[in-house]
């Protein structure tokens, strides 16, 4: 029988819980810690989720030397520093997006892991939808032909209101870009994944229609449904993005540009990408995702649709079901960690991953900064590598 990993999650709230469960559909890891951000929640969760062990601080949990693998899940502002401390106890480590708020700091923990020959994922989850990685193999295929430009957007309504609020609207937790760092990163991500191109300069608007909100007086979840009245709020100002707008150019010439926008009345998580090319377009939507349009100039669109019978093979691999029964949000994580994993496992960290490691993390945070220093200066930014 294949041995299996031990694994640890740091972080109780919205997307622990996530980790938790598909690290468990994996079947290759055992989910043996939790660590919260107080031992009264790492204590209800561990029970709510039946984990066996329960911190309320890293540190004492990285004394457990049958834990083989971390996921941070904390807020941004923790990830560099928890990261280097599971690095530096010769743990894997699979981390949320991003990975940490400066350059500098990826920087740092890229080449950390290097040096310890550790195993590294960051959370980009969105490429692991089946028709994503049956988009890039068409185009590494040449069924797009030379592509032309990148275009699409990110949105979301969770903070629509003045009364909706997160400890992601603080730039000291967060850091100073919100909407570009939290989702902004992902299309990102997943175009450059998909297309096989690099931004190399960007052109950045930001604008936060809230300048300031009604924060809860007491720390609630995200995306928590628990009702408030007026005195449950205090009103503070807001120093992050809720919108932006990025004009984009890439290294084979192609152009793009991107919105993203955290106050989209009636998308609830919506990415989108369209990639035109002299041959074919791709259209893809995340909120229907097991279906993606095929645009040609001279016959009729097709629609694929997530089957097995009907994408290259490199896409079956993120395939668990026949076609008609669909796959979302929660099978990204599976197959990411999956992946993750069989790496692990295999034990051969020569071979090139095909998950994003702490050196896509890297490239995001450089592409945050890069847009940051846009939309301060008013300037196109070169991208530097």
């Amino acid at each position: 029988m294949k041995q299996k990993l031990n694994t640890a999650i740091v972080g109780a709230g919205f997307i622990g819980p996530i980790h938790l469960e598909n690290v468990r559909r994996t079947f290759e890891a055992n989910v043996t810690s939790l660590v919260g951000y107080t031992i009264e929640e790492a204590k209800e969760k561990a029970e709510q989720y039946s984990v066996p062990y329960y911190y309320d601080d890293i540190d004492k949990m990285l004394e457990d030397d049958s834990i083989d693998v971390v996921h941070i899940c904390s807020p941004n502002y923790l990830h560099y520093e928890m990261a280097k401390k599971v690095l530096m106890a010769n743990k894997h480590c699979v981390c949320e997006k991003p990975l940490t708020l400066t350059p500098a700091e990826a920087k740092e923990l890229t080449e950390l892991a290097r040096e310890k020959n550790l195993v590294t994922a960051v959370h980009f989850n969105v490429r692991y939808y089946p028709l994503v990685r049956h988009a890039r193999e068409m185009v590494k295929q040449g069924d797009v032909g030379k592509l032309l430009s990148v275009t699409g957007s990110y949105l979301q309504d969770w903070l629509l209101l003045e009364t909706d609020y997160s400890w992601r609207l603080e730039s000291s937790v967060s850091g100073k870009t919100r909407a570009i760092g939290d989702i902004g990163s992902h299309w990102m991500d997943l175009t450059e994944y998909v297309s096989g191109l690099k931004i190399t300069e960007v052109f950045a608007d930001f604008a936060t229609f809230h300048k300031t909100r009604k924060k809860p007086k007491n720390p609630m979840e995200t995306w928590s449904s628990k009702i408030l009245t007026n005195d449950d709020y205090q009103e503070v100002p807001v120093d992050t993005e809720d919108y932006a707008s990025v004009l984009v150019h890439y290294n084979n010439g192609a152009q793009g540009v991107f919105t993203v926008n955290q106050m989209a009345a009636g998308h609830k998580n919506r990415v989108y990408y369209e990639i035109n090319g002299t041959g074919a377009s791709l259209i893809w939507d995340s909120e229907r995702p097991n279906e993606m349009m095929v645009g040609h100039r001279e016959k009729g669109n097709e629609i694929i649709m997530k089957d097995p019978a009907l994408v290259y093979p490199e896409a079956r691999e993120l395939i668990s079901y026949p076609g008609g029964h669909n796959e979302g949000f929660a099978d990204t994580s599976k197959h990411l960690f999956k992946e993750v994993y069989d790496y692990i496992l295999a034990g051969d960290y020569t071979e090139k991953p095909s998950f994003p490691t702490f050196l896509d993390g890297y490239r995001e945070v450089i592409l945050c900064e890069s847009i940051c220093q846009s939309a301060e200066s008013g300037q196109w930014v070169k991208v530097e590598e």
